[in-house]
């Protein structure tokens, strides 16, 4: 399969969220920048050009003032200044990257006495950014292991009925399964075509947070087996309160939860579990035992690159702008991926020896590097929680064939038309299209 890249810029209102992390929301005044290269994209050396209005609905306001903040993306500015449009429109430029990586310019305007800001970043060379995590020698073996003692356990499959949420094409089902010892249990919805047949599946991994899960019952409906999992070993069809009880109590901040022992992190169960949903599947009489894929945005983009990249039986990803990516790089004085534990480097409490040795078995970067099968991968420029230096750090160290879809303007959110390709893509896969 040739590897395709395609820089788009889409111009739709309505958007989906593939993480419950962020809301999209429009203000009636928006400041409107937009770089002099339709991509986005520049080479080292370069200076990239803003063209900058400040408008009430839609219409240009003269004489106001911008301030703007430029600088690496998610670091600290290397320039500040003030910018008047007399006219209603002017031009910045932004300054330059002597290595390949993002710039950001973050602009605030006072209307009406109300402050508004945004941000614009570009891309300078992103498809010869490298990675900075370290790949530990005895990775494999590592995870081996990990798969090893998870395998031994039985599934222990429990399915319950959902009537109220089936359709007339589709059963759906609360389902639960044991992914360690001590009768650790995945909770996840299911949904199964009701007519006689083998399917395609899709496991459907979630972004991060503490909340409940639906179902992907729209693309069972399609002819696929849908199982989308819950990462916490707690029922996904609980009350909202259940909930915000436990994402601010005991599961706060679970993302560095022993983060000091590469055997006990948190994210140890989270990928074993989600690997284990692959289990599920393969042992469903309905599933077509060949055409399998991952999906998720954010931390489910995480996860859909770790689960292809732990289990064969994976036939292609889906990864919206991954999380847990190249997590160091805050060492090496550019941005690290989310949850940005390293960011204030020197004076982290993470930065220790026990922790970086951590970290280097669970970055996404290090389970990219061994992936087999294809994958597409959608992103924006403007995300601060999974900044795209995180996101190519990720992309750039795939070998297998690969399909990228950026969208400049994006942020940690993705336009109706990303979910089509990427569907269109898990379609290419399996010859059903």
């Amino acid at each position: 399969m040739k590897k395709r890249v395609s820089f788009v810029i889409v111009l739709f209102s309505c958007v989906t969220l593939l993480s419950a992390q962020v809301s999209i929301n429009k203000t009636y005044v928006n400041i409107r920048m937009v770089p002099n290269h339709a991509d986005w994209v520049y080479k080292p050396g370069e200076n990239p050009e803003l063209s900058i209005s400040v408008e009430k609905s839609t219409e240009a306001i003269p004489n106001v003032t911008v301030s703007y903040e430029l600088g690496p993306e998610m670091l600290s500015p290397d320039k500040t200044g003030t910018l008047t449009l007399k006219n209603g429109t002017g031009v910045l430029k932004m300054g330059t990257m002597k290595k390949p990586g993002f710039r950001t310019c973050k602009a605030t305007v006072s209307v009406d006495g109300v402050n508004y800001t945004n941000w614009v970043t570009v891309g300078f060379s992103p498809d010869e950014i490298k990675p900075t995590v370290p790949y530990p020698a005895d990775f494999m073996t590592f995870w081996n292991d990990q798969k090893s003692k998870s395998g031994r356990l039985p599934l222990d499959v429990n399915m319950v009925l959902l009537p109220e949420k089936c359709t007339s094409a589709v059963n759906v089902y609360q389902i639960s399964y044991n992914y360690a010892s001590h009768g650790a249990r995945f909770y996840g919805i299911l949904c199964i075509p009701k007519a006689e047949g083998k399917y395609p599946a899709i496991l459907h991994v979630p972004g991060a947070g503490v909340r409940s899960y639906g179902g992907a019952i729209e693309d069972a409906e399609r002819g696929f087996i849908t199982l989308q999992v819950g990462i916490h070993g707690i029922p996904v069809n609980l009350s909202g309160q259940v909930y915000n009880n436990l994402r601010s109590g005991i599961l706060r901040d679970y993302n560095i939860i022993n983060l000091d022992n590469k055997e006990a992190y948190y994210y140890n169960k989270v990928y074993m579990g989600c690997k284990r949903g692959v289990d599920v599947i393969c042992s469903l009489p309905q599933f077509d035992g060949e055409h399998l894929a991952t999906y998720g945005g954010s931390q489910g983009g995480a996860l859909s690159i770790v689960v292809a990249s732990l289990d064969s039986r994976v036939k292609c990803a889906i990864a919206f702008y991954p999380a847990l990516s190249d997590m160091t790089g805050y060492l090496h004085g550019r941005t690290g991926g989310w949850p940005h534990m390293l960011k204030d480097s020197e004076n982290s409490i993470h930065n220790t020896p026990e922790k970086l040795e951590t970290i280097g078995y669970y970055d996404v970067v290090n389970f990219a590097r061994n992936l087999k099968v294809p994958v597409f991968f959608s992103c924006g420029f403007n995300d601060r929680v999974c900044p795209p230096t995180s996101t190519f750090s990720v992309y750039n160290s795939i070998t297998s064939p690969k399909e990228l879809m950026v969208v400049p303007e994006t942020a940690h959110w993705a336009y109706p038309d990303q979910r089509v390709r990427a569907f269109d893509f898990i379609l290419k896969q399996f010859n059903m299209k």
